[in-house]
C-alpha cells in the first residue's frame, strides 16, 4: 500500500536523478502541509498518551483522521469519545478544525460537538491560542486533557451543563454516565 510517508521518500529520492522537467512534476509535489504532517503523525504515534488511539481512514490522506479518548479517571472514565480532525491547507499557520463525533454532557464540549479548547482557537485572549509552534500532539494531548485537567466549568461552552455541575454535582454525574451508556460505548 502506497502511504504519503512512502511518496515522500519516493519522490525525494527522485529528486537528484531528474534531468528534465515533466508534466507529471505536479503531480509528484506535496504540499508544505503534507511534508509536516508526515513528521508530526510519527511524534504523535510515539508520544501518544495511553488513554488515546489515532486511526487514519486513508493513510495517503494524513491531514483527516480520527482520534478515540477512553479517560482512565474523572466523570468520563469508562467512555469512548471519538473525535474528527481534519488539517487545512494552510496548517501550521492555522489550528486543525477538530469536532466531537461523540454525544456528551460536558461543559466545554457541547452536544453537538463543537469544543472549547484555547490551543485550537486560532485568535485566543489568554495568549494559548494556536501558533506556528504547536503540533498535532499538542491539540491530542489537549483534547485528552478535556477530560481531566482541564475540564473547565468556569468559561463553559456548554453553559447547561456547567450550571448544571455547579447546582448539583452528583446529578450531573448521573448524568454524564447516563450519556456515556447510551453514546459513549
Amino acid at each position: 500500500m502506497l502511504t504519503l510517508a512512502s511518496k515522500l521518500k519516493r519522490d525525494d529520492g527522485l529528486k537528484g536523478s531528474r534531468t528534465s522537467t515533466t508534466a507529471s512534476d505536479s503531480t509528484r509535489r506535496v504540499s508544505v502541509r503534507d511534508r509536516l504532517l508526515v513528521k508530526e503523525v510519527a511524534e504523535l504515534e510515539a508520544n501518544l498518551p495511553c488513554t488515546c488511539k489515532v486511526h487514519f481512514p486513508d493513510p495517503n490522506k494524513l491531514h483527516c483522521f480520527q482520534l478515540t479518548v477512553t479517560p482512565d479517571e474523572g466523570y468520563y472514565q469508562g467512555g469512548k469519545f471519538q473525535f474528527e480532525t481534519e488539517v487545512p491547507d494552510a496548517y501550521n499557520m492555522v489550528p486543525p478544525k477538530v469536532r466531537c463525533l461523540t454525544r456528551i454532557w460536558h461543559p466545554n464540549i457541547t452536544e453537538t460537538g463543537e469544543i472549547c479548547l484555547s490551543l485550537l482557537r486560532e485568535h485566543s485572549i489568554d495568549g494559548t491560542g494556536w501558533a506556528p509552534t504547536r503540533t498535532l500532539k499538542d491539540v491530542v494531548w489537549g483534547l485528552n486533557s478535556l477530560f481531566t485537567d482541564l475540564l473547565n466549568f468556569d468559561d463553559p461552552l456548554n453553559i447547561e451543563a456547567a450550571e448544571h455541575h455547579l447546582r448539583d454535582k452528583e446529578d450531573f454525574r448521573n448524568k454524564v454516565e447516563d450519556y456515556i451508556k447510551r453514546y459513549a460505548r
